[in-house]
């Protein structure tokens, strides 16, 4: 379904009384790989996973190799289907549909930036800033477009193609276009994993600036403790289960909460991970 329903950010089965302005909610959703037979192992990569994020904020999602991070980025965007529970951008449930649908509601409400920047290589910068908005069918703002690569520092690269831009101005080029069409939640999947340390740190401050004066709201799978430093707050997966939030983190604080994730997820027990219940008004910690 792909309406809104009656009070803002709550749906049907859903968790009641959702905070005003929530950008992004996930109710009990669950993801599992493989059938579970004779020749093919059941990989539970999400398993009723539950959060609430408010709009303009920026959090990252750490975790270790198999925790579930890049699935949760992936349903919570759209680009793959969880096969429970639901899922709302802005007080509109994405789960169900069809694809035509949900592809429709991705182009108005998501942006995604990918680690290996996904330009098309014939086009030039400002081409692929506005193929979003081409392949929508929507009006294309050249004073927007304009104003955008501006403030991702590529003006005077509008003309170029990707392959006369570093990686850094690749990864600006994504930005931008994933901004164009001003999408409610921007999903950012490991953004500084191909980048040098000061193409990096002008990646994660034009997020953050997105964020302060956009008031979009940017969510980010790193697995860089310096990369999560620039967000709000972190959350902690272990198989796909949260398994904790650090809120104001460092790079020291969120290195050694990774170092001791294994350590507490065994003590809590798979069965008593706590859950980012969007109902308690208090911070989910470890």
């Amino acid at each position: 379904m792909f309406g809104r329903n009656g009070r803002r950010g709550t749906a049907a089965g859903a968790v009641d009384g959702g905070a005003p302005h929530e950008a992004l909610r996930l109710v009990k959703v669950t993801k599992v790989y493989g059938t579970g037979g004779a020749e093919e192992a059941a990989v539970t990569a999400l398993d009723g996973v539950t959060l609430s994020l408010p709009a303009g904020s920026f959090t990252a999602v750490m975790g270790p190799s198999g925790s579930g991070k890049s699935t949760l980025l992936q349903c919570a965007a759209g680009l793959d289907r969880p096969d429970s529970g639901v899922v709302m951008v802005d007080g509109a449930e994405m789960t169900g549909g069809s694809e035509t649908e949900l592809t429709k509601f991705r182009r108005e409400r998501i942006g995604f930036v990918f680690q290996q920047y996904n330009l098309l290589p014939t086009l030039n910068v400002a081409q692929n800033t506005v193929l979003p908005l081409k392949l929508a069918g929507r009006r294309v703002d050249r004073a927007r477009v304009r104003e955008v690569l501006a403030r991702v520092g590529l003006a005077d690269r509008m003309r170029h193609r990707p392959d006369q831009l570093s990686g850094g101005q690749r990864q600006r080029v994504a930005i931008a276009r994933a901004l164009v069409a001003a999408p409610s939640v921007v999903f950012a999947d490991e953004p500084t994993g191909a980048l040098d340390t000061r193409s990096a740190r002008d990646v994660l401050g034009l997020l953050q600036e997105t964020v302060r004066v956009d008031g979009r709201t940017v969510v980010m799978v790193t697995h860089d403790p310096v990369a999560a430093s620039y967000a709000d707050s972190v959350l902690f997966l272990a198989d796909g289960r949260l398994v904790g939030q650090l809120n104001a983190p460092t790079a020291d604080a969120v290195a050694e909460r990774m170092t001791h994730l294994g350590d507490m997820y065994e003590a809590e027990g798979p069965h008593r991970a706590p859950h980012h219940d969007p109902r308690n008004s208090a911070p989910m910690g470890v």
